[in-house]
């Protein structure tokens, strides 16, 4: 019952959401187009590094090639089409990425998903500059702030659902005592590599789709917008405050720091890598598990 009331509300929420674009100005669905991309990349980038502890920093390589992939092939293809080729590379490029690092753990896994992002940024400049002698491309396609805003919000809402029927799987089980010890859970009988790999590819194509979805609006797109690297750290200091282990952890975390990040980016332009670094590291030592965590340890805490 409590199950049947949570989605009637959310469906009511995402309804006024997706009719908000009629009623705001054309500023503030780009606010809200913004707010949505980062929500559904926490969300995503949770869904695997959250369970399984895997710190990973390869977000914006994905989401860079979903968005190159847009810039390449929207003069050939319809739409629909290109989504679904930017869905398939990214499939693909998990698959071979996953197979080759999932053994890894810890610093290491951290260091190869960061050099990672930075290989592929110089592999696609290098093709750019050496093979079709450009540096950039332009996409044109007929769509608004809020055509953009509307594609997001549903992959958002289907992102949610993903991650909400996984953690009331069986494979949700088996993420618990994977996340607890990963060499138990193995001894377990968990298939502890196909489980990784699974949510890798299933993380990895939904921040690929993101890129895609936000192409257009760049209208023109380099390298070094789409494969920013801010974009790696911001996602995953999102999901670390709100709490990357709850299913609505990312959200809690997104949607404020968004509005801070916009406003310190336009505040302080030349600081505000210094005080993304400095935010980092206050979530980590202060709240590592999340303000969801702490709001729950702090209200036990006043019941005893």
């Amino acid at each position: 019952m409590k199950t049947s009331y949570a989605f009637i509300l959310a469906g009511g929420v995402l309804a006024l959401l997706a009719t908000a674009p009629v009623f705001i100005s054309d500023y503030w669905t780009g606010v809200l187009l913004g707010m949505t991309g980062y929500v559904t990349l926490a969300t995503a980038w949770a869904l695997f590094s959250g369970p399984t502890r895997y710190v990973s920093l390869a977000t914006v390589a994905f989401f860079g090639v979903g968005a190159y992939t847009v810039a390449v092939l929207n003069d050939i293809m319809p739409y629909p089409l290109v989504l679904l080729c930017a869905a398939g590379i990214g499939i693909t490029m998990a698959l071979v990425v996953g197979l080759s690092t999932l053994r890894l753990a810890g610093v290491y896994f951290v260091i190869f998903t960061f050099g990672l992002a930075e290989l592929v940024r110089q592999t696609v400049s290098w093709w750019e500059v050496n093979v079709t002698y450009t540096m950039g491309r332009y996409v044109f396609l007929p769509f608004e702030g809020r055509h953009i805003y509307w594609q997001l919000l549903a992959l958002a809402a289907v992102t949610f659902l993903i991650s909400w029927s996984i953690g009331r799987s069986r494979i949700g089980l088996a993420l618990k005592a994977l996340g607890d010890d990963e060499t138990v859970a193995a001894h377990s009988g968990v298939d502890v590599t196909r489980i990784k790999l699974l949510l890798f590819v299933i993380s990895s194509t939904i921040i690929t789709l993101v890129g895609a979805i936000q192409a257009p609006r760049w209208t023109y797109i380099e390298p070094s917008i789409v494969f920013n690297p801010t974009v790696s750290f911001m996602t995953l200091i999102m999901a670390l405050l709100g709490g990357a282990m709850r299913l609505w952890g990312p959200l809690v975390g997104a949607i404020p720091l968004f509005l801070l990040f916009e406003w310190l980016s336009g505040t302080f332009p030349d600081h505000f890598s210094i005080i993304l670094g400095l935010m980092f590291i206050l979530i980590v030592f202060v709240m590592p598990n999340g303000v969801l965590a702490k709001f729950d340890s702090l209200r036990k805490g006043s019941k005893l």
